[in-house]
């Protein structure tokens, strides 16, 4: 699970509200990956069935790699927005509230659309019912392990070096400069 808005808000509710209301938004938000990674395996199935399509995907997907790392790199350092406190006391609201940015957060489906494919690709997944169920259970108990690492990960260290916005946005630019390198040398291989 890369690094994104919902690891950081769940990091920034663990060290300001606690463990209890940071693991209601990590559910919260896990109930919808559940439907974001089903989401993105049937495509992927789609897409393992018409390999023409899957081409251009990668072209276009590299170009979206490229230009998300361009501005996790260069522009979104620039403006940095400021802190909005959030205070809210119910646990359910925070429930909710990882409900609706994982609704938001729509990078998830194309990411997990990608790396099925990939996954398939090497033979390590078929799409039959039981392996899209249990790549669906994986990947929301991986998503929801990711979560809680990152609660505690953050709230032991809480100094300004890792809490800062600039150097989590190149941790992020970093890593989707590795998927856009993984996509082109795939592209280059299969010319």
């Amino acid at each position: 699970m890369p690094p994104g808005l919902l690891n950081m808000t769940a990091a920034k509710i663990s060290m300001r509200e606690g463990h209890v209301r940071s693991v209601m938004f990590a559910l919260g938000a896990c109930l919808v990956i559940v439907f974001q990674v089903l989401l993105a395996t049937i495509f992927a199935r789609y897409l393992s069935n018409h390999p023409d399509v899957v081409d251009i995907l990668q072209r276009v997907a590299l170009v979206i790699f490229i230009l998300v790392s361009i501005y996790f790199f260069f522009i979104a350092n620039k403006h940095e927005r400021p802190k909005a406190d959030l205070d809210s006391r119910s646990k359910t609201s925070r429930f909710f509230q990882g409900m609706f940015l994982s609704v938001i957060n729509v990078f998830p489906i194309p990411f997990q659309a990608y790396v099925t494919i990939s996954y398939s690709d090497f033979g390590w997944l078929h799409f039959d019912k039981i392996s899209i169920l249990s790549y669906v259970a994986g990947s929301t108990s991986g998503a929801f392990v990711g979560l809680y690492i990152y609660l505690f990960f953050f709230e032991k260290i809480r100094s300004k070096k890792f809490n800062n916005q600039r150097n989590m946005n190149r941790i992020i630019g970093t890593i989707t400069a590795i998927i856009s390198l993984i996509t082109l040398i795939r592209i280059i291989q299969e010319l």
